[in-house]
């Protein structure tokens, strides 16, 4: 059911629609280096083919993973590309389009040997990633390439995939199964409603959906997919979710960013997300407890004895129990006020040593200590007051060149 050409695809009008650069680029026959970024099942491998095949000029499509191509497929199929260059180099001949799949597993190394190629025109590079581009590619071949986003497909998009396998009797379900199944539109409904996007993992379910209406099936009766099925197959929700990828650290800022924001209904959802994806709760009460401190701090020194009990408590009791204890911990930090005082000065006091001109002040010798004879006798100690015994005593704890300096605004100005 792959789409053969860009009016096929489903869902990605922003790259492939009528206006777009991309449209644009293949009438004119200029097809760019391109790299596609999104989740999985959003389409970035039939893009890339339908994008070679819609072109009026004749390419070469050559498709490499860097799951299982090293360095020798990368050397191939570069060598292959250039020859085919020299050869039509006087003629209207063959360009080659590289396909890369999962081009962030590839190194430094491989991903700079296709920067040649890119530049004196033997390829047109298409790559694609469910990666941050940024974080795991190189900047030069950034700089050869445009970097196109794409977006998890709707219901209303998977829902139209769907209806396609299902009608199409030479290429989709029907040929898959065996025979013609006949599905509901309320089974089509719920599939596409829990597949979080992808739309890989729609077609998938409905060929096993299929293959269990067949199972339940008589002889010669018309199979019908229903809700049932449907059910029966998925048994939860599909969720988009990558523990080292992007996601990760998308839902972790939103939940973040809602307690700061006082939040707890939002904060409570992010929460339920990560737990829904598989997230480990231990990184989650850890990032709560250096939470505890940076945003809440003296505004509530409790919510620190809060976030590192909920950490404890997570590694004692463990899934699926501790749910509840880290929804108590997010909604006591979404709720609590709200102070950044201890964060500002450490902040201000470690940008003041890293810039300090000269090298930092020494230590006071008041404010050293004396374990030794000589040390004593050059001074060190001399004139410290000991505050348990004479708290009025005034005495100065900074540098000289310090005095009056102040890092920690406590208590804020507005109180």
């Amino acid at each position: 059911m792959r789409p053969q050409t860009i009016d096929e695809i489903v869902g990605q009008d922003h790259i492939v629609g009528p206006n777009s650069f991309l449209s644009s680029a293949i009438k004119c026959n200029r097809l760019p280096s391109i790299v596609l970024w999104g989740p999985p099942g959003t389409g970035k491998t039939s893009i890339a083919k339908a994008i070679a095949s819609s072109s009026s000029m004749s390419y070469k499509f050559v498709s490499l993973s860097a799951v299982n191509s090293g360095v020798k497929d990368v050397r191939e199929a570069v060598e292959g590309a250039r020859k085919l260059r020299d050869k039509n180099e006087f003629s209207a001949g063959k360009r080659t389009v590289l396909f890369v799949d999962e081009v962030h597993r590839f190194n430094k190394s491989q991903q700079d040997s296709f920067l040649p190629v890119i530049e004196d025109g033997s390829i047109v590079f298409i790559g694609a990633t469910t990666e941050n581009p940024s974080f795991h590619l190189v900047t030069p071949l950034l700089s050869r390439c445009r970097v196109l986003t794409l977006n998890p497909l709707c219901p209303i998009g998977i829902k139209k995939l769907l209806k396609r396998a299902v009608d199409d009797l030479e290429k989709g379900l029907s040929l898959s199964v065996g025979r013609k199944v006949e599905v509901e539109n309320e089974a089509i409904e719920l599939l596409s409603s829990q597949c979080d996007g992808d739309a890989r993992v729609a077609l998938n379910a409905l060929e096993v959906c299929a293959t269990t209406a067949l199972g339940r099936a008589r002889v010669h009766v018309q199979d019908v997919v229903k809700v049932e099925d449907v059910k029966e197959v998925l048994q939860c929700k599909h969720l988009a979710y990558d523990k080292a990828g992007e996601e990760h650290y998308n839902l972790i800022s939103a939940l973040i960013k809602s307690m700061r924001g006082s939040d707890a209904n939002a904060a409570i959802y992010w929460l339920a997300r990560m737990l829904e994806g598989g997230e480990q709760p231990l990184y989650i009460a850890r990032r709560l407890v250096v939470f505890a401190s940076e945003d809440v701090g003296l505004a509530d020194p409790n919510a620190l004895l809060q976030a590192v009990a909920c950490h404890q408590a997570c590694h004692f009791v463990g899934l699926p129990e501790c749910r509840l204890n880290l929804s108590q911990c997010v909604a006591y930090l979404a709720l609590a006020p709200k102070s950044v005082a201890v964060y500002k000065a450490l902040n201000e006091a470690m940008k003041l040593v890293k810039d300090s001109v000269g090298g930092n002040p020494g230590v006071p010798l008041h404010l050293r200590n004396a374990p030794t004879k000589l040390m004593d006798e050059i001074g060190y100690g001399k004139g410290y007051i000991y505050t348990p015994d004479n708290p009025a005593a005034e005495q100065s704890f900074l540098p000289p060149s310090l005095q009056g300096r102040k890092f920690l605004e406590w208590p804020p100005n507005d109180c």
